[in-house]
């Protein structure tokens, strides 16, 4: 793929980010296979669930709210590459072969699922603090811009 049609993955899926939910990070992805996006996500409560400024970043119970939030993150919200494979899983699309577009670069758990879904290729904008997830997509073959 070209590094111009790459450059307009790149733009939608900055664009899909501000439909995200929460107010910690705003993340988009794009799937793309053959030049067509088959599925989009973005970083949100899972549907039907309180949002995070409604629920604290998922936690609501715990008695140093900020403090857990800062040190250990939103609990709350699905990032926005499981949200594009989720959506692709549940319409019945394949997702083997397929690119990523991100705004942020995986986390490890994100990568797992991009791994076993057969992502060939992932491409983002800014790296994410913790260099977990793209080493995992490196051992597994997968090709990083």
């Amino acid at each position: 793929m070209s590094d111009r049609k790459d450059s307009v993955f790149l733009a939608i899926a900055a664009q899909l980010s501000h439909l995200g939910t929460c107010d910690r990070a705003q993340v988009g992805a794009v799937l793309v296979r053959d030049g067509r996006c088959i599925s989009w996500g973005y970083n949100g409560a899972p549907p039907g669930l309180p949002h995070c400024s409604e629920n604290e970043h998922g936690w609501q119970f715990h008695k140093h709210v900020d403090a857990a939030v800062e040190e250990f993150g939103c609990r709350n919200a699905t990032h926005a590459e499981a949200n594009a494979l989720a959506y692709a899983a549940r319409q019945g699309i394949s997702t083997d072969g397929c690119t990523l577009f991100v705004t942020v670069s995986p986390c490890d758990t994100c990568s797992r699922l991009l791994i076993a879904a057969g992502i060939v290729r992932v491409v983002w904008i800014e790296e994410y603090r913790d260099h977990a997830g793209l080493n995992l997509l490196a051992e597994a073959g997968v090709e990083l811009l």
